[in-house]
């Protein structure tokens, strides 16, 4: 995948250089172009119409991916923002999704900002009925291509089912200019779990068996129930499609021992996003960062509640991978993306990008850091809205004996 990656970005900057020269020579700018406009009469193009301040986005949803099968569903987004000149855009979705494996996926996110950017809303909450193999702990249970060629993950899947339903809602108000200060509410609910290697009679046990039971969680069913103290930074210019500014975020929640069996822990979670243009002339050229880190810094949390990739509040991390692969006490994601227009009205635009994992197992003694997980990846991009500058994401990665293709609306950070 490196090998493919090197002479494709070496081409297209030189393409984009030869573009760019002419553009500037004759000075021509091109307005923004959506895939709708496509199917619109010329002559309308070139009325001028107010820009809205509202997007409502409804999409089916059809792909296939190894953690859900071929799935089948649909999703709303509705983007939008206040009056006000400086008022940024939110965003608020939510996405029904069935799957061939048995699985109900509902999902209800929000990223809301209010009173002229003075609160800022953040939630995530789920309703499962779930399917998913658990692969152990750590970032050390996948060799690398030199060691082992043949290996096969399929080789070291644990497959379970469960229901989820979670809870996470955070408000914060603004402090100090971008700066924010508030708190939230955590629910997690795993029950009917079903561990189908599972054989205790026999001596068969599970990474999920053994540690629940070296734990004290029941491993049939387990609450993680507490409160969070939330610290934000927000600089971006827009949280749909960002071409500048930081996004910074600590959260540090704490879990009560509130039911029989229910362990009591803090966990932290740090999060930041940076966003660098790298020609004022093109400003959807963009590098751009999303790196990660979860933590558990006292106690313990169940199994399914570790941090592990593909869990976060939108499900992009780990590009490269399947949901749940890398597991860990300790977690820590880096990914870096090239964002480049391909076309003048900026209908079509590109990526080329690279994530890092790590991820930590106490049990065996293997700590943050001591083994990384890399993917890479490349991207296009279709725009579906010219205010919010929503995009289409159609993604290809690969990773480390994994490979997979990822369909999303709007950015993956």
């Amino acid at each position: 995948m490196f090998k493919f990656l090197v002479p494709f970005v070496f081409v297209f900057f030189m393409n984009q250089s030869l573009i760019n020269a002419q553009t500037d020579s004759i000075s021509k700018q091109c307005p923004p172009k959506t895939v709708f406009d496509l199917f619109k009469k010329k002559d309308s193009l070139i009325i001028v119409k107010p820009i809205k301040n509202h997007f409502l986005l409804v999409i089916p949803i059809i792909g296939v991916q190894p953690a859900t099968g071929f799935s089948y569903g649909a999703t709303a987004q509705y983007t939008f923002k206040g009056e006000g000149l400086l008022d940024k855009y939110s965003s608020a979705n939510i996405g029904v999704v069935f799957t061939t494996k048995d699985q109900l996926m509902i999902n209800l996110k929000n990223n809301i900002l209010l009173k002229n950017n003075k609160i800022y809303l953040s939630g995530d909450s789920r309703m499962y009925v779930f399917t998913q193999p658990n692969y152990g702990l750590g970032t050390n249970i996948i060799p690398s291509d030199k060691k082992d060629p043949d290996f096969d993950i399929e080789s070291i899947e644990e497959p379970m089912d469960y229901n989820y339903f979670k809870v996470h809602q955070t408000i914060s108000w603004e402090v100090k200019k971008n700066f924010y200060i508030g708190g939230g509410v955590n629910i997690d609910w795993y029950s009917s779990i079903v561990d189908k290697n599972l054989d205790v009679e026999n001596g068969k046990f599970t990474h999920h068996y053994n540690y629940s039971i070296q734990n004290g969680f029941n491993d049939k069913e387990y609450f993680v129930n507490g409160l969070s103290l939330n610290f934000i930074y927000d600089s971006r210019d827009n949280q749909i499609n960002t071409t500048e500014g930081w996004f910074a975020n600590i959260n540090y929640r704490f879990n009560s021992a509130l039911f029989n069996e229910q362990k009591g822990s803090n966990v932290l979670y740090s999060e930041f996003r940076y966003f660098l243009p790298l020609d004022p002339k093109r400003k959807h050229f963009i590098l751009g960062f999303w790196g990660y880190g979860q933590f558990v810094t006292t106690g313990v949390v169940p199994y399914l509640n570790l941090p592990s990739i593909g869990w976060d509040q939108r499900n992009r991390s780990g590009e490269g991978y399947t949901q749940g692969l890398f597991r860990g006490i300790n977690l820590a994601y880096l990914q870096a993306e090239l964002r480049f227009p391909i076309t003048c009205n900026q209908l079509l635009s590109g990526t080329v990008f690279t994530n890092y994992t790590t991820a930590s197992n106490k049990n065996e003694h293997v700590s943050l850091f001591e083994y990384i997980q890399p993917a890479f990846g490349v991207g296009l991009r279709l725009l579906i809205d010219k205010a919010t500058r929503t995009n289409l994401v159609f993604d290809y990665a690969a990773g480390n004996h994994f490979k997979g293709f990822y369909l999303n609306a709007g950015e993956t950070f």
